[in-house]
């Protein structure tokens, strides 16, 4: 593929599929390939852990350090007080500092990872915004700041004009939010010389908040990078699986259901998601996207290898990818699957199927587990029920010590009574 750009960063993030706006492209690829530019990405603490659309952007400061830059991972530890609006018909829950400062601590393992941290020019740092965000004095803070922002330009954007189209309550904390972080630009801009900050296309108003605000007060020149929505063949948004979202930390979602998330990916995605989600070199995935048949799925293989790999570590990716040979392919019982303890009092009584399904994950809702029962997707030791209202006894534990539950070809569990 020929070189659309100077720099290698933007070469790399435009053939890997990462561009979808860039306020300055030019301006940004001159700056890039003539010297070492410090860019960040902001991650609100609102949960213990971030998602599979975070890595997205944690990708993009991963080869923003591979070509020869500085990344700044940002903790919002302030503006997580607040609530980004993005994307939300309700209002956030309002979280307590402990809370925030637990959920920063949680998640901060995902980073350490992917990014290299030191004291080195090139190295990653991170930083949190509430080590200023919370100092402030509101009165000096709106006349400094806040004189620069049109509530006219505000109620513009989609985050806003949603929630207000809708009739939903938009409070004035969440009002807030957009000034908190264009200040927030201002101030790495200062303090660390950041002139890029990237994200999803979701958050391009927010940021381009950041690099007029910058302009208005006489900063340097900053600039806005976003990547695009990312969406499945299909249509459907990525990041959900059948047990909700796809979290990065392995005690919400496991590093087996994220190797069998991405083994799982569409036949039209594969090859997308091999460069937007690995590190392997361009010409080998063009070799992989080009399988097809029964060959493609090797490919998949390859896919949920390496970015369990990434995210959990190569020796939890090789396992995960030995447990789905040894269930799919082997047919053996391993007990490396997902397991969920369930007391043996409950087996000696009867457990019922459905409630069995929703206890390991398998189903939603007793509803979504009851019609893959009448559909003929269950088995209970890889035996097929159609009976709804089956129950399970300690008659169905195997030797060893385990009920297997599964829906469909790609979907187990375990039940271990204790």
């Amino acid at each position: 593929m020929a070189a659309k750009y100077k720099s290698d960063f933007l070469n790399v993030l435009d053939q890997r599929g990462f561009i979808h706006q860039i306020s300055d492209p030019e301006g940004l690829d001159a700056k890039a390939s003539k010297e070492v530019i410090t860019g960040y990405v902001g991650y609100d603490a609102t949960a213990t852990s971030i998602h599979i659309g975070n890595l997205i952007t944690v990708t993009l400061l991963y080869w923003l350090q591979e070509t020869g830059h500085r990344p700044i991972s940002l903790m919002g530890g302030g503006t997580s007080m607040v609530g980004d609006p993005t994307g939300r018909e309700a209002e956030r829950q309002v979280l307590t500092v402990e809370k925030i400062n637990s959920n920063i601590e949680s998640i901060k393992k995902v980073y350490s990872r992917i990014l290299r941290y030191g004291d080195g020019p090139t190295d990653a740092i991170m930083v949190n915004n509430a080590d200023w965000l919370l100092k402030l004095n509101y009165v000096e803070f709106l006349r400094e700041v806040g004189r620069y922002f049109s509530v006219n330009r505000m109620l513009s954007f989609d985050s806003v004009k949603m929630r207000l189209e809708r009739e939903q309550s938009l409070t004035f904390l969440e009002f807030n939010y957009m000034i908190m972080q264009g200040y927030d630009f201002t101030v790495l801009s200062k303090e660390y010389g950041a002139t890029l900050q990237m994200g999803g296309s979701d958050q391009w108003g927010n940021i381009i908040n950041g690099v007029d605000l910058s302009h208005k007060m006489g900063g340097p020149q900053l600039y806005a990078l976003t990547t695009p929505l990312l969406t499945k063949a299909s249509g459907e948004k990525m990041g959900k699986s059948a047990s909700g979202a796809v979290w990065l930390n392995g005690d919400l979602f496991s590093p087996y259901d994220f190797w069998q998330y991405f083994r799982n990916t569409e036949d039209a995605d594969v090859g997308k998601w091999l460069k937007i989600f690995t590190r392997l070199p361009l010409a080998e995935i063009a070799k992989l996207e080009a399988l097809g048949g029964s060959e493609l799925n090797e490919a998949k293989k390859i896919l949920a290898t390496e970015v369990t790999a990434i995210v959990h570590g190569r020796e939890a990716a090789d396992k995960a990818a030995a447990t789905a040979s040894a269930t799919f392919e082997v047919g053996a019982i391993d007990l490396s699957l997902p397991t969920t303890e369930v007391p043996k009092g409950d087996l000696a009584t009867g457990l019922g199927l459905l409630n069995a399904l929703v206890a390991v994950g398998l189903a939603g809702s007793n509803g979504e587990a009851r019609r893959h029962v009448q559909s003929g997707a269950v088995r209970i030791n890889d035996e097929i029920t159609t009976d709804d209202r089956a129950t399970l006894g300690t008659a169905a534990v195997l030797s060893e010590g385990v009920i297997k539950l599964s829906v469909g070809k790609k979907k187990h569990a375990l039940l271990k009574p204790v």
